[in-house]
């Protein structure tokens, strides 16, 4: 069910570019009125600064492999996304994973042999380019104050990417990860669906934790961290019902969930 995006671009971007002034002196940003990019994306990553306030509409999971990550899933099947409609345009209002709130901007490295980041953006996304509505990216050479906040935005973003990793690290390192599975019975069906492929807190290992490590734990905001997690749970049958009610459930009784 889980699979930690991994391709030569990031999940959502078709294309990276650089922003410039020289290049992009005339160019805007505007704001899109739908993100046709999350119509068949069941799975959105997540940092860890976001667990609490996702954890109020999606279940958060991690992918599976050595390397997890945090996802919020809005959907449970491959190209099922319960969250918006065909248009791509929000169903309910809900929390929006910074993620999803970054494209079509992100700060890359561009020399392998240098670890500055570089702000760049998606040429195919819509929403930058030579239009005369939406914010200036530029003021003469300088970038204006919209294109500020954004990368700021992006440098947020990275800087909460760090601690997500120091948290997945400490996850590790206590052995609390398992191998997940949902069994979920539809009324009228004499067959489960069983969902696995994704990976969970073991809350009988949390239980058995050290008190140190549970106290460092506790200390460092973790903990919270991880019942939030726990608890978002509880929303897979409520997306599957969401799934139900659309006519997206596949007909087999065993599907990966990420």
């Amino acid at each position: 069910m889980a699979t930690a995006p991994a391709a030569n671009l990031p999940l959502f971007y078709k294309d990276l570019v650089p922003l410039s002034s020289v290049d992009h002196a005339n160019f805007h940003a505007r704001s899109l009125d739908k993100a046709e990019f999350l119509i068949n994306q069941h799975a959105v990553p997540l940092t860890s600064d976001e667990f609490v306030s996702a954890s109020r509409f999606y279940p958060i999971v991690f992918s599976a492999g050595d390397n997890p990550v945090p996802l919020a899933l809005m959907g449970l099947n491959e190209g099922v996304n319960t969250f918006v409609d065909d248009e791509g345009k929000l169903i309910n209002p809900v929390y929006v994973p910074a993620y999803v709130r970054r494209y079509p901007f992100l700060l890359a490295k561009l020399r392998p042999d240098t670890d500055e980041l570089s702000l760049c953006f998606d040429p195919t996304s819509g929403a930058v380019g030579e239009f005369e509505e939406g914010d200036a990216l530029f003021a003469g050479t300088e970038p204006t104050d919209p294109t500020k906040a954004v990368l700021e935005f992006c440098k947020n973003f990275e800087e909460a990417g760090q601690r997500t990793g120091v948290m997945m690290d400490e996850l590790k390192k206590a052995d609390l990860l398992m191998d997940g599975e949902v069994s979920i019975q539809p009324e009228g069906s004499d067959k489960p669906f069983i969902y696995r492929g994704f990976q969970m807190v073991d809350e009988n290992k949390l239980r058995e934790l050290r008190g140190d490590v549970l106290r460092k734990m506790m200390q460092n905001g973790m903990l919270g961290l991880i019942f939030a997690h726990l608890f978002s749970l509880q929303l897979m049958r409520e997306v599957f019902a969401e799934q139900v009610k659309a006519g997206k459930v596949p007909l087999i009784s065993e599907a990966p969930l990420v």
